[in-house]
């Protein structure tokens, strides 16, 4: 419920890689925190947004080990979860991107991401990287924090 209540003021999130493999995979250490934040999702209370990066990032270690089952897992919520968008890169999200490379030296997958966000018009950014903590325009939340 703390992750909820640090979103209560928010109507749009976009989200890291980490909370989907948090969720899809259930990890023992934040499927509490995650779950609940999926359900809002899921009934519209929340929108979400995400980059076609977190596609690629979920996907490789189920191609790696064959693991057919979680690959159609992370397609399916990527795809068809209602309330969450999977943001391919415009021109837009990539000039974003390039601005917080540059200003905040941050990697170009986690710009990419933070910048969906932001293009999106989300009111938080949710993670479990520190890299982020220095962006000042937008909520950042690391999860582990909220451990």
């Amino acid at each position: 419920m703390k992750l909820l209540n640090l979103l209560k003021n928010a109507q749009t999130i976009a989200l890291d890689t980490a909370p989907f493999i948090y969720f899809i995979e259930e990890n023992p250490t934040y499927i509490s925190i995650i779950e609940p934040l999926f359900q809002e999702i899921s009934r519209g209370n929340l929108l979400a947004f995400t980059s076609n990066i977190t596609l690629i990032e979920v996907l490789i270690k189920p191609l790696e080990e064959k693991n057919n089952d979680l690959i159609k897992k992370y397609s399916e919520i990527l795809h068809d979860a209602d309330n969450l968008f999977l943001a391919d890169v415009d021109n837009d999200i990539a000039m974003e991107a390039a601005r917080l490379r540059a200003s905040h030296k941050l990697k170009i997958p986690d710009a990419i991401q933070l910048a969906t966000g932001l293009i999106n018009g989300a009111d938080a950014f949710i993670t479990n990287d520190d890299s982020f903590k220095k962006i000042k325009h937008i909520d950042v939340i690391v999860l582990h924090e909220l451990i």
